[in-house]
C-alpha cells in the first residue's frame, strides 16, 4: 500500500443546491479551488445517500429500520447508551402554512436548558406508564429511551427541516401508535407554561418533538480514519465508539493543519451549507460556499501543492447522488483533465 502521508476526506452535505434546475445560483460564485479539485480529481459517482447513511457505511454500522443516530449522539453528549433502544426526540416548532404543518428545527430558534427540562419533565410524567423516558441532555437535542423496540422507520431531522411533515411521519407496523403519541405530545405542549411564557416574549413555542434515528449501539464499529473533525454529535459519537480521535472542527483548514500531526487519515465534516439548503436560503447557501472556498478548499489545495498533505478526497452529498473525487499533487499536473464550472457537476 502506498503511504500518502496525511490524507484528508472532506464530507460535504449539500455542496450542490437541491433544486437542480436552478443553475443561476452558481453564477459568479468564485470557487476556483473547489472547481480545480473536482476537475482534476479521479471522480466516481454513487447513488443518493444522506450524511447519516454515508457515515454508517464508513463506520460499519447497519441499518435496522433507521440509521441508529440516537445512541451515538447520546454517547457524544455524555450519556451512556448501554443496551437500550434510543430515539432522538428533538424539540421543534410546527408552523401552519395553508393546510400544511411545516417543521422548523432548533437552528431557527433558541431554547434554554431550563425550558428543555421543564417540557421534558411534563412529557415524562405523562408517558412513564408507556415505558418512555425523555432525556434533554442538550437544550436542542433530546433523547427518548424505550423499553420495547418499535417497528418504525422515521425521517431524519435534517431531511424534514423546512418541509411539510405530511409525508414524513413515522412508518412501519407500529406507526399508528407512535403517530398518536406525537399528537399527545403536541396537546401536552400546546398549553404548557413554558410555551405561554415564550409566546409572551415573542418567541415561537416548542409545540412538538421530532422522533428519528432510532437504534442500539453496535459492537462492531470501525472506520478507516485516524481522526474525525466535526461539530456533528453523530460523527463524534461514531468516532468515540470506534476508539479514534473525535475533535472539534476548527474555523478553517489552516487551524486544522496546525493542530494535526500531519499524518494519518482525517475525516472532516463540513456541514456549513446544510441549514441554508434545508430552508431554501439561496443567499445563505452562496455565502456559506464562498466561506468554505476561502477557509477550506483554497488552503487545502495549497497544502496539497506544497506536499503538506498527500491526498485530498472530496465527498459531495446531494439529492442527485454522491460525487467523490480523490486528488494528489500529481493529479493537479494532468492537463487533460479539464477544469469545469461548478454548475456542470451539479
Amino acid at each position: 500500500m502506498i503511504d500518502f502521508g496525511m490524507h484528508c476526506h472532506l464530507l460535504l452535505p449539500d455542496l450542490f443546491w437541491p433544486d437542480r434546475e436552478f443553475r443561476d445560483i452558481y453564477r459568479e460564485l468564485g470557487t476556483p479551488a473547489l472547481e480545480l479539485l473536482l476537475g482534476k480529481g479521479r471522480r466516481r459517482h454513487a447513488e443518493a445517500g444522506s450524511t447519516e447513511a454515508w457515515l454508517c457505511a464508513h463506520f460499519n454500522v447497519d441499518k435496522h429500520g433507521d440509521w441508529p443516530v440516537a445512541p451515538y449522539c447520546l454517547l457524544a453528549d455524555g450519556g451512556e447508551p448501554g443496551e437500550h433502544h434510543w430515539l432522538r426526540a428533538d424539540p421543534v416548532h410546527l408552523k401552519l402554512e395553508g393546510n400544511r404543518l411545516v417543521l422548523a428545527d432548533s437552528d431557527t430558534f433558541s431554547i434554554s436548558q431550563q425550558e428543555a427540562e421543564s417540557l421534558s419533565d411534563s412529557l415524562n410524567a405523562h408517558f412513564s406508564a408507556d415505558g418512555l423516558t425523555f432525556y434533554p441532555l442538550r437544550p436542542e437535542r433530546w433523547y427518548l429511551r424505550v423499553e420495547r423496540v418499535p417497528a418504525l422507520e422515521t425521517t431524519a431531522l435534517p431531511e424534514a427541516s423546512g418541509r411539510s411533515i405530511d409525508d414524513l411521519l413515522p412508518r412501519g407496523a407500529d406507526a399508528s401508535a407512535w403517530r398518536a403519541r406525537m399528537n399527545e405530545v403536541q396537546m401536552l405542549l400546546h398549553g404548557h407554561a413554558v410555551n405561554e411564557e415564550r409566546e409572551s416574549a415573542g418567541k415561537v413555542p416548542i409545540n412538538s418533538v421530532w422522533l428519528w434515528g432510532g437504534g442500539n449501539m453496535s459492537d462492531a464499529v470501525s472506520a478507516p480514519f485516524n481522526a474525525v473533525w466535526s461539530r456533528d454529535p453523530f460523527a463524534a459519537g461514531l468516532a468515540q465508539a470506534a476508539h479514534i480521535a473525535a475533535r472539534n472542527l476548527p474555523d478553517g483548514a489552516a487551524d486544522l493543519l496546525r493542530a494535526s500531526a500531519s499524518e494519518g487519515v482525517n475525516l472532516i465534516l463540513l456541514d456549513r451549507l446544510r441549514g441554508a439548503a434545508q430552508y431554501g436560503d439561496a443567499y445563505g447557501w452562496r455565502d456559506g460556499l464562498q466561506q468554505l472556498e476561502r477557509d477550506w478548499f483554497a488552503p487545502l489545495l495549497q497544502a496539497l501543492r506544497r506536499e503538506r498533505i498527500g491526498m485530498l478526497s472530496l465527498h459531495a452529498l446531494g439529492p442527485g447522488g454522491v460525487i467523490s473525487a480523490e486528488v494528489t499533487r500529481g493529479d493537479l499536473r494532468r492537463f487533460w483533465r479539464r477544469v469545469r464550472p461548478l454548475a456542470d457537476f451539479a
